[in-house]
């Protein structure tokens, strides 16, 4: 009897286990940079912020914001994927549920521990669901697609992007910090390393019709699941 119809039913399953364990330790892993205090990165100081002038939780946000930015998808015609419509509400639910298990950090030794395991855990994170290549999350598509429409670089279209949402951020009240920093210089080389550890093999690829590939420098945009860009080209 053949096996070959069972494939794609393994390869499937794994990408959908790929996809789901790395949003909810992305989600977890936001919520370990709130409790260390020491900063979040620019998209979670943002939600930070909203969340402190809404009174609602910062996962809600997190959610809310997310379909508002799928939203603009809509001018720029891009093609949302299952892991766009997942990211909106996983990371967002995750974040919630960790920091309602999770006790106040204080201390400066707590703090910077925690701060080094929740960015080490985003890399994780990132790695695990970029790898599963269900499509672009919402903020990843819109920073992509202003890139198309626009002819700016990816580069300069996350910047500006990531600029404006986090001083929006701290205008609202939201943590901006040395953990900002630290995540910024971090976030590129540990995505890099796992996202060599969790690639699909040859066999267990995406189909060539799978969504195309966020460019290099689009890697480890913060809240963002995308499809995986080539290892050897991706930086910070």
């Amino acid at each position: 009897m053949s096996l070959a119809p069972a494939r794609p039913a393994r390869r499937l399953t794994r990408r959908l286990l790929q996809l789901y364990l790395g949003l909810a330790l992305y989600g977890a892993s936001s919520a370990f940079l709130v409790r260390a205090g020491l900063g979040l990165d620019p998209w979670d100081v943002f939600h930070q912020g909203l969340a402190e002038r809404t009174g609602w939780s910062i996962g809600t946000v997190s959610v809310v914001v997310g379909a508002l930015v799928l939203l603009l998808w809509v001018p720029l015609r891009q093609r949302p994927g299952l892991g766009t419509v997942s990211n909106v509400f996983a990371v967002g639910l995750s974040m919630d549920a960790t920091l309602a298990l999770m006790p106040d950090v204080h201390g400066a030794v707590p703090q910077a521990a925690l701060l080094a395991a929740g960015i080490v855990l985003n890399g994780v994170a990132t790695g695990l669901y970029i790898s599963a290549r269900f499509g672009p999350g919402p903020r990843d598509g819109l920073m992509t697609g202003l890139h198309r429409r626009t002819g700016r670089s990816v580069r300069l279209v996350r910047t500006g992007i990531e600029v404006t949402v986090l001083a929006a951020g701290v205008l609202l009240g939201g943590t901006a910090g040395v953990g900002t920093v630290a995540y910024a210089l971090a976030i590129g080389p540990l995505s890099q390393v796992f996202l060599r550890v969790f690639a699909l093999s040859g066999e267990d690829r995406a189909p060539a019709d799978a969504p195309a590939r966020v460019p290099a420098d689009a890697l480890a945009s913060p809240q963002e699941p995308g499809p995986a860009p080539k290892p050897a080209a991706a930086c910070g």
